[in-house]
């Protein structure tokens, strides 16, 4: 579990990255605080199932994926 926790985090970070955002712009888009966007992405929280659908949707990639259990986007 801590490994797709990690694998998470890892993944989302670098989408965000790739999109030149702010952890403060991914923690608008999911209407949390940003120190709750940045637990997510440090692997620190599990991240609840319509969280991680909306991520995946955002990024246009798989849930998958974003837990590590693919690497096809």
């Amino acid at each position: 579990m801590e490994k797709m926790m990690e694998a998470f985090g890892a993944r989302v970070k670098k989408l965000r990255k790739e999109r030149k955002l702010r952890q403060i712009d991914m923690a608008e888009f999911l209407e949390c605080t940003d120190r709750h966007y940045q637990r997510m992405e440090y692997g620190y929280i599990n991240v609840p199932s319509l969280t991680l659908m909306k991520l995946a949707d955002y990024f246009n990639v798989t849930t998958d994926y974003l837990l590590g259990r693919s690497e096809i986007r």
